[in-house]
């Protein structure tokens, strides 16, 4: 029988990344609401991460590069050792975004020494953030938000397939730019990217404008046969498939992943706020909560069904 889990399960942790691991433990990270270092907190059932003790595994520097703004790191596993992918900005350029990646090869990622591996260089040196990797058919794959100064709008999805965990080779593909109006709503963003491989097709979830009550989430898709760094080949569903839903007060969905029970159920992992009205500049408001959800299928089109804040989930 599960256990009650009640929204949201941890309070002002934007960005969160949940993973089950092979060891028997979820890993749970996130961006402070300071933007100053990576989380990082571990238990063996979904609702314990809401009391697990939290790790401070890495923290910003004091000035140069990696100096401000510690956006939306990511646990991945990849050959054996731990990876912590995270975008960072200078003091002197707090928007300014660059890729950046850690490495650990201790068992349990809590313990052992984080290596910071360095930047991941693009095709450009432009802002970037949100990167997230896949292992398609014995080959690695990073998916990444960047602005290219030639488009119009904040920031584009990329994808390309990667020499090592640190390395980008080939061709660097863009795969989705904002053209919708739901994804245009202050800001001209598409963002966020998480994967999910099910019934033959790759889908890959992102989040779409400003990050106040507008931001939503949206779905690309693929068949897993097709050659992923084909743009043709991907499909960018016509409408959101997350969105604000003031009859349960939960405001502003977006920037998620994945993961699931030990029943295989599906689980939605995402931050929101329980408000409209933010007084100042969104980013700055640090009460973005991390909030989780069963999700089904509709064929081959996932339903995020909004299930009641502050109310049993699971």
């Amino acid at each position: 029988m599960r256990e009650a889990i009640i929204n949201p399960i941890v309070e002002q942790r934007a960005d969160p990344w949940i993973m089950r691991h092979t060891d028997g433990y979820y890993y749970f990270t996130a961006s402070l609401p300071d933007f100053s270092g990576i989380p990082l907190r571990r238990a063996q059932t979904i609702k314990e991460l809401t009391e697990a003790e939290e790790q401070i595994i890495w923290t910003k520097r004091p000035t140069g590069i990696m100096s401000a703004n510690i956006w939306a790191p990511e646990l991945h596993h990849i050959q054996g050792k731990w990876y912590l992918y995270f975008a960072a900005a200078r003091e002197d350029a707090i928007f300014d975004h660059r890729m950046y990646v850690l490495e650990n090869s201790a068992a349990n990622p809590l313990e052992g020494d984080w290596i910071e591996k360095g930047q991941i260089k693009t095709w450009r040196e432009s802002f970037a953030l949100d990167a997230t990797t896949f292992e398609h058919e014995g080959h690695l794959y990073y998916i990444w938000a960047q602005k290219d100064p030639e488009i119009e709008g904040n920031s584009n999805l990329y994808i390309s397939e990667m020499k090592n965990p640190w390395t980008l080779i080939g061709p660097q593909t863009m795969i989705a730019s904002p053209k919708h109006p739901w994804e245009k709503i202050g800001f001209l963003v598409n963002e966020g990217p998480a994967v999910l491989k099910r019934h033959g097709r790759i889908y890959v979830t992102f989040s779409a404008s400003a990050t106040d009550h507008n931001y939503c989430m949206g779905l690309l898709s693929i068949d897993e046969t097709e050659n992923v760094l084909d743009v043709t080949r991907w499909k960018k569903h016509p409408n959101p498939v997350l969105t604000t839903n003031e009859a349960i007060s939960e405001y502003g969905p977006g920037h998620n992943s994945f993961t699931t029970l030990t029943d295989g159920t599906d689980i939605l992992v995402y931050h929101a706020r329980s408000y409209k009205e933010i007084d100042g500049d969104p980013l700055w408001d640090p009460n973005r909560h991390t909030y989780i959800r069963p999700f089904t299928w509709q064929g081959e089109l996932p339903v995020f069904e909004k299930s009641l804040a502050n109310e049993e989930v699971i």
